[in-house]
């Protein structure tokens, strides 16, 4: 890896250590109760702190996000798009995208694309950090996990989409309070810049009603018939998303592979949760959401290879990991199980991020070499 790598590095070193002064544990439960959140009371001293870590953390997100260029396979096709767009010529974003283009480069000038760029880094990192310090309640872990998994930097890359996924983050915790209204109200507004995020609309609620519900014989039998037509109905599901995205048909996405590492991933989890189930998600609505989400994203990618870009599918569902897994972990009772299911998910997700940065080579990633217009 040539020296560019260690800014990814270092980003994420820095920002996990001041998110090391977020001690949240109170807040977040009265937060996904429906409760006042942070900023609407009396400010201690430990929620100033946590305020000035968070801003930080965003800060710091933000600009190596803001401030790049040429970073991602899709950097300069996003360019020429803007292009087609403010000459009122068809693209194939959706509305809003398209409407917030235009009165970006309206107000800056034609082919300002950088101040593009910066207002949609600006925007997904907010519901990125805005999620993990509402929802998190061991911020330092969720936010490592959002970075050596990946998330936040292939954001980078896929601005759209990248930006329906965070959105979709932070609507997690509207749907644990109950109110339905305000997360169909988010969704429909992500769905202005990608509509494929539409689909957790009806998963979401699912994982609620399944995490609140004592499970009985027919949720079983639903779920099998359901699992089952990902088997035997994939002309028909395949024939729904053609429709919605017809460019994807006999493309280069429509190719079938198995994500097996997100496959493997979600079984780590699952078996996490099997372990920890007793004492972690027995009697936590919360967690099962989480557990539910988790599971249909191990469903999603074993049987669903036959979706195009099944990985951003199933990362709506998978993303609640950076929840599951420190509530999972750090609910167990302290000993040596404790410490090594710390050890052994900090490591598993280090050796990811590791193989990430490889990888980011590539030319059909090409996240690396970063470049920034301050210093290129």
């Amino acid at each position: 890896m040539e020296g560019s790598a260690f800014v990814y590095i270092l980003l994420t070193a820095v920002t996990v250590g001041l998110a090391l002064c977020v001690d949240n544990r109170e807040y977040v439960p009265g937060i996904l109760r429906g409760g006042r959140e942070p900023g609407s009371c009396p400010c201690t001293r430990q929620q100033a702190r946590n305020r000035i870590a968070a801003v930080a953390v965003y800060c710091l997100l933000t600009g190596v996000s803001a401030c790049r260029i040429a970073v991602g396979n899709d950097y300069w096709v996003y360019r020429d798009n803007f292009k087609l767009i403010m000459q009122g010529r068809h693209v194939s974003s959706e509305f809003g995208f398209n409407q917030i283009v235009k009165w970006i480069e309206g107000f800056f000038g034609y082919d300002e694309y950088l101040y593009v760029f910066a207002f949609f880094s600006i925007v997904t990192v907010f519901f990125f950090v805005k999620a993990l310090y509402d929802q998190g309640s061991y911020f330092a872990f969720s936010l490592y996990l959002l970075m050596t998994g990946g998330y936040y930097f292939n954001s980078l890359n896929s601005v759209r989409y990248y930006l329906a996924l965070a959105a979709a983050l932070f609507s997690m915790k509207y749907v644990i309070r109950g109110e339905y209204g305000k997360f169909i109200l988010v969704i429909l507004a992500g769905a202005m810049f990608h509509k494929s995020v539409l689909l957790v609309i009806p998963v979401y609620l699912a994982a609620r009603f399944l995490a609140a519900a004592p499970l009985k014989r027919w949720h079983y039998a639903v779920g099998g018939i359901l699992l089952g037509s990902l088997f035997f109905a994939r002309d028909l599901y395949k024939e729904v998303i053609f429709y919605f995205y017809p460019f994807y048909r006999d493309s280069a996405f429509d190719t079938g592979e198995i994500s097996y590492s997100n496959i493997l991933k979600c079984l780590c989890v699952l078996a996490l949760c099997l372990i920890c189930y007793r004492r972690s998600l027995r009697g936590n609505p919360t967690g099962r959401f989480y557990f539910f989400l988790n599971l249909f994203g191990l469903a999603v990618y074993s049987c669903g290879s036959f979706i195009p870009e099944v990985s951003r599918v199933g990362y709506y569902m998978i993303i609640s990991q950076v929840f599951l897994i420190p509530e999972l972990v750090e609910g167990m009772p302290g000993g040596w199980l404790q410490r090594f299911c710390r050890a052994g998910v900090v490591c598993a997700f280090g050796g990811y991020f590791f193989l990430l940065l490889r990888g980011m080579y590539a030319t059909d990633i090409r996240l690396l070499p970063y470049l920034n217009w301050i210093f290129n």
